[in-house]
């Protein structure tokens, strides 16, 4: 069930128009190369932006880059991506028909030796990468923002949102967009369970199930 309006008004996402005046996605895109918003950037390889069609009618975040991502440069094309890819597809989903992004731009990690190991990233810097999330929505407008994992649901909408009270129902937000919340994928490579593994993945299935919904009024 979807939550009331005092609720929605709340969560409007700021307007791109108040941030920018890159009109263009690939506009938005070179400007956020040069981001120094917070300290993440000085030790990643770069700014991993989104990708997809400036008219899709679903928006994915996640939370951050990883090691793979901050490398290539893409979102969701490391271990939790594959994850993601697999799940799309069972979900009858085309992820080229999406818009995929992160709520946080640069791979936040702490050195091991040759590895690079993920670190959570903080309230400040998910604050000062909302800047760009919030310019993303502005310009792609999608009709469904799928917030996975905890980081990403914190970033649409502005406080903590326990995924498990949250998840699997569409909660509104300004002008009409919807959002979901569910888990982020590298949750499910992280159970050691194999059968709550499959329960878990099986479940995140059923999620995207809801989203493509959005593609098939589209």
């Amino acid at each position: 069930m979807a939550d009331g309006p005092s609720d929605a008004n709340r969560r409007r996402p700021t307007a791109v128009a108040d941030l920018s005046e890159a009109g263009s996605l690939e506009a938005l895109r070179a400007e956020a190369s040069d981001c120094r918003r917070c300290p993440l950037w000085a030790p990643a390889t770069q700014t991993v932006f989104g990708e997809g069609p400036a008219a899709a009618p679903v928006m994915f975040v996640g939370e951050q880059p990883g090691d793979q991502e901050d490398l290539a440069g893409r979102p969701f094309v490391g271990p939790a991506g594959h994850v993601f890819d697999r799940a799309l597809d069972e979900a009858g989903i085309d992820r080229l028909q999406a818009y995929v992004t992160n709520a946080v731009k640069h791979f936040k990690f702490e050195p091991r030796g040759k590895r690079r190991m993920h670190q959570k990233p903080g309230g400040g810097e998910i604050q000062a990468c909302r800047w760009w999330l919030d310019r993303e929505i502005g310009l792609v407008e999608p009709r469904l923002i799928v917030a996975m994992g905890a980081t990403a649901a914190q970033a649409i909408f502005g406080k903590p949102m326990p995924i498990g009270k949250n998840r699997g129902r569409l909660i509104d937000l300004a002008g009409g967009t919807q959002a979901l919340v569910t888990v982020h994928p590298s949750y499910l490579l992280r159970l050691p369970d194999p059968a709550a593994k499959a329960a878990e993945y099986g479940r995140f299935v059923d999620d995207l199930r809801l989203a493509r919904r959005f593609f098939e009024a589209a």
